[in-house]
């Protein structure tokens, strides 16, 4: 059983496609003022929905410019691609932004999956399980990575683990992660989740360490307190269009406030 004291925390993945830095800056600004818990975006080279080839912009280099900006929300990538950068760096950079935040990074990593990142920066593609693997081999580096930097990370950075898959994902989520991602309705959580247990007991982890996190997109609001009942505490929203239309946000952190009250 995962841990069904914590509190309800919503994030908010602001895309960085379709619109002007000062676009992006503005909405992060409005995202920290209504109160959402969490500031992610993702970590691409092209969008990936509407126009191809439209306005997009580098992951790292918005979070750390958001973790100067910010003074209360955490802040992350949903998720990094652990092949576009070497794990010692990938560990110095999120070191750097959780000084930036004054400790208030997230490592949100995955293995990746968008082809046209690979292709066109000169990513060797690989297979998925190839993936998996090197992101298996390179968290513990980063980890390592971490225990030598001088100055240390203000916290302990939490690291977030993206994706679903039941041999080698959750394994891995299993040994390394604090929060746990996925797109699950409840039905897919509730067999994850046994099978995540599984892999805690075997690499010797309390499954109630982890923070289970959610995807909100599509979902009503009894699918949400569904999920909830099952141990989803963080609830992400997706704004991925060019309008930052709030509503959805505004909707679902009442509904946040709402579960933290009772």
């Amino acid at each position: 059983m995962v841990n069904l004291k914590n509190p309800v925390r919503i994030g908010v993945q602001l895309a960085p496609q379709h619109s002007t830095y000062a676009e992006l800056r503005d909405a992060a600004a409005k995202i920290e003022d209504l109160g959402a818990d969490v500031l992610f975006n993702w970590d691409h080279f092209y969008p990936l929905s509407g126009e191809p080839d439209g306005l997009h912009f580098e992951s790292w280099t918005i979070l750390a410019a958001w973790a100067e900006q910010t003074s209360r929300i955490e802040l992350g990538p949903l998720v990094n691609c652990n092949s576009y950068r070497n794990p010692d760096l990938q560990a110095d950079m999120a070191r750097t932004i959780d000084h930036i935040s004054g400790g208030r990074f997230i490592f949100g990593t995955g293995s990746g999956w968008f082809e046209r990142d690979y292709t066109e920066y000169g990513y060797a593609f690989g297979t998925t399980g190839q993936r998996l693997d090197a992101l298996a081999e390179d968290l513990p580096r980063i980890e390592a990575r971490w225990a030598k930097l001088n100055p240390a990370p203000v916290r302990k950075i939490p690291v977030l683990i993206g994706g679903g898959g039941e041999k080698k994902t959750l394994k891995i989520v299993a040994k390394h992660a604090d929060i746990w991602h996925s797109f699950s309705d409840p039905e897919t959580l509730t067999r994850k989740l046994g099978i995540l247990g599984d892999w805690c007991t075997e690499v010797g982890r309390d499954i109630d360490d982890i923070e289970i996190s959610t995807e909100l997109r599509g979902r009503t609001t009894a699918d949400a307190d569904e999920l909830y009942g099952l141990g989803t505490r963080l609830f992400t929203v997706g704004m991925s269009d060019a309008e930052h239309d709030f509503t959805k946000v505004t909707e679902w952190l009442a509904w946040r406030d709402s579960k933290n009250a009772g």
